[in-house]
């Protein structure tokens, strides 16, 4: 039988693995002549096998540094997918994580501490404790062995120190790496967020016909609903999407199951209360020719380039009469020709209820602009309906509105896709469709965010369905008047800002270094922790407290009784610069939350994207609890300065070194190094920092002012409401 090739590390993996930094690997490589040779890649990216690189550090006694997370990535690699075991199968590894959550910490370090093979039995048995809970992915046949052993410890480890929502996103994109399959990316939380709370209630039956990892779903049972179905095509999504609802919402019936839903639809008699969904993009093999006839087509034989439309209509399908389907869809669904018949039937039946315009980078494809369509299974006898709701929110502003004069005034333009102020695209969207379900024919216009158009004048020659065009406000809506003294005071805040950016860049607190780069020694941010001066604190998400993943620090500052009214400070706010945007509810209960205090450093969990990394805690931030995906280091003030270790915190290399994954970075806190400087020097250090910081809002302030005045001033010249010095009316 021919050997497995063992796994291969790049020399950033294996800074990982170290716990140093990339330039110490490239040192140990020149200056040690048994360091492992490259056993692949190229001479400018070489690659190296993982066992000889583990065993070179383990005979200099360079134990592990890597966190829970990407020890099980290493020993995925080691391990393979060519063993006799199922640990070469991360479907069940992906069915052994629920099993392992719900067993205490004690219990998985005892299971950890077994022989390989008592080990591969316990991990056997709890396997087949909870096998009926996700959809099957083989014959069953193939159990655990001795052999899988360094998994399992590693997985169990996993479990019990991060929870089991990061274990299954490790074994997810293991699975996927190696995959063909394209577009199995997670839908963002705060859009599943919105996507839920479209549908108006809290449905008792939820059915997401392309669940993926099940994030839709996730919202729904956050919103309280009973019942949630899913259908996935990839078989370890589906697997996936079981198991992570199953951590996420215990109480909850989940029903999954793998299939394709257009040719095999699992659940061919529900008629679901809601559907949530986020359906693939472009699938030209979809069914067209053997679907023809279906009787799913109620509006229409969708075009062999209309998936989108088909998967519209498999939605409204599964739709008990009166419920609510959430979609969302590429911008070419609403004005390609090939489907201008079937969107011409969803208006004139009544069933698109409203359409909504998301900014670029609101989900994968990041360079597009999606919409969400909102639809409705007509009720025989219901009311006629004679209008549909368009809301155009791919604009985003600092303050998250806007007056009528600004909305008719701004381009299109793109979005930070890291940065968006989900907080006032949900205000918007929310509150237009909201005053709209109440009273269609009583909606009143806003001109250039909503709206309502009518049945009749939606349905001419090509059924364009797009919002920006529909939204945007005719040329004589906006009051000359208000536009012109808006523009005045937009102007006057942008010459005070280029004021302040001026005296701000005007700072000379730093020099050269002399002839080299400076050096010191540093520490890492458990060390510190260790030695009493930081505290590392982090919120434990409720699925996982009094499981694997609800051990972690939390420290002095956790909250008790109940904190529904507190705001809290999400990895976006962070990104944004925004203040707190998040809502306690989706904390839980517990007191397991910290409070944030004036002087904390707040560090984004999640690297990548535009914005900022790290924030010190102000007066803004004091009182409110901390997000899930944000890491809390509270310095003693008399060892460290906020500033100084928020600086070399969010630098671009430490960052990198600390982040783990490959779809997603997942910044490990522990990792992060400071240098080892006394306090009076920290301070000037801080200093220096703070006024960068200064400088980076002072330069985005004006920014925005800037293109805020030029948005104006184009609007009102094109729109007739301002005109050139000397023109006359």
């Amino acid at each position: 039988m021919p050997q497995q090739p063992t796994a291969q590390v790049t020399a950033a993996e294996i800074s990982r693995i170290a716990g140093v930094t990339r330039a110490t690997v490239s040192n140990w490589r020149r200056r040690h002549d048994d360091f492992p040779e490259p056993s692949g890649g190229t001479e400018s990216s070489p690659l190296y096998d993982l066992e000889a690189v583990r065993a070179w550090l383990a005979a200099r006694g360079h134990a592990s540094a890597a966190s829970p997370a990407e020890e099980l990535r290493t020993m995925l690699r080691l391990h393979g997918r060519g063993g006799s075991g199922a640990a070469s199968d991360s479907s069940e590894l992906l069915l052994l994580v629920l099993a392992a959550a719900r067993r205490s910490p004690d219990e998985l370090v005892a299971a950890a501490g077994l022989s390989d093979g008592d080990l591969a039995s316990e991990a056997e048995r709890d396997r087949a404790a909870v096998a009926d809970a996700a959809p099957a992915t083989g014959d069953g046949t193939v159990g655990f062995n001795a052999e899988d052993a360094p998994v399992l410890r590693a997985l169990y480890a996993c479990v019990r120190g991060e929870g089991g929502q990061p274990t299954l996103a490790v074994l997810a994109e293991w699975e996927l790496e190696d995959s063909a399959a394209s577009g199995a990316y997670r839908t963002p939380e705060p859009l599943t967020d919105l996507l839920a709370e479209l549908v108006p209630g809290t449905p008792a039956r939820v059915l997401d016909p392309a669940c993926g990892s099940g994030s839709l779903l996730a919202a729904a049972a956050r919103r309280g609903t009973a019942e949630l179905y899913g259908q996935e095509l990839l078989p370890v999504q589906a697997r996936r999407s079981a198991v992570s609802l199953a951590l996420a919402a215990p109480a909850t019936e989940v029903t999954i199951r793998s299939a394709d839903s257009l040719r095999a639809d699992a659940f061919p008699d529900l008629l679901a209360d809601a559907v949530l969904c986020n359906p693939p993009y472009g699938i030209r093999d979809w069914g067209h020719d053997e679907l023809a006839y279906d009787p799913r087509w109620a509006y229409g034989v969708p075009a062999r380039a209309e998936s989108e439309l088909a998967w519209v209509q498999h939605a409204l399908a599964h739709l008990a009469p009166g419920g609510y389907a959430v979609m969302l869809l590429p911008p070419a669904t609403a004005g390609r020709a090939s489907g201008r018949r079937v969107r011409a039937e969803l208006v004139r039946s009544g069933a698109l209820r409203a359409v909504v315009g998301l900014p670029v980078g609101a989900s994968m494809p990041l360079h597009v602009g999606l919409q969400v369509w909102v639809l409705q299974r007509p009720e025989p006898g219901g009311a006629e309906r004679k209008s549909v709701l368009f809301v155009d929110a791919a604009e985003t502003s600092e303050d998250g509105g806007g007056s009528a004069a600004g909305a008719h005034g701004r381009a299109r333009s793109g979005t930070r896709s890291a940065a968006l102020d989900w907080a006032g695209i949900r205000s918007r969207v929310m509150g237009a469709w909201r005053a709209f379900a109440k009273n269609p024919d009583a909606f009143e216009d806003e001109p250039g965010l909503a709206r309502a158009v009518g049945v009749v004048d939606l349905l001419d020659d090509v059924v364009d369905l797009t919002p920006t065009r529909l939204v945007r406000a005719s040329r004589a809506e906006a009051d000359p008047a208000e536009l012109s003294a808006e523009v005045d005071t937009t102007r006057a805040a942008l010459v005070r800002a280029a004021k302040s950016l001026v005296r701000t860049a005007g700072y000379e607190g730093w020099g050269t270094a002399g002839a080299a780069a400076r050096q010191w020694r540093t520490a890492t941010a458990s060390d510190l922790a260790r030695g009493g001066a930081l505290t590392l604190l982090r919120t434990v998400p409720e699925a996982a407290r009094g499981r694997g993943g609800g051990e972690g620090p939390h420290g002095p500052g956790a909250p008790d009784g109940d904190l529904r009214e507190r705001p809290v400070l999400t990895g976006s706010d962070i990104a944004n610069g925004s203040g707190p945007t998040g809502d306690a509810v989706k904390l839980g209960s517990g007191d397991s939350t910290p409070v944030i205090s004036a002087g904390d450093v707040l560090v984004r969990g999640v690297a990548g994207g535009s914005g900022p990394m790290v924030r010190v805690a102000g007066e803004e931030e004091a009182g409110s609890l901390l997000g899930t995906q944000v890491h809390l280091f509270r310095p003693d003030p008399a060892r460290l300065d906020p500033w100084f270790l928020a600086g070399f915190l969010g630098a671009d290399d430490n960052i990198a070194g600390a982040s783990t994954g490959s779809t997603a970075l997942n910044v490990s806190p522990g990792r992060l190094r400071v240098p080892l400087l006394p306090l009076e020097e920290q301070r000037r250090y801080g200093e220096a920092f703070r006024r960068v910081h200064e400088l980076r809002q002072e330069a985005e302030r004006a920014t925005r002012l800037a293109e805020e005045t030029a948005r104006l001033l184009a609007g009102g010249l094109t729109g007739g409401q301002l005109l050139p010095s000397g023109s006359t009316t």
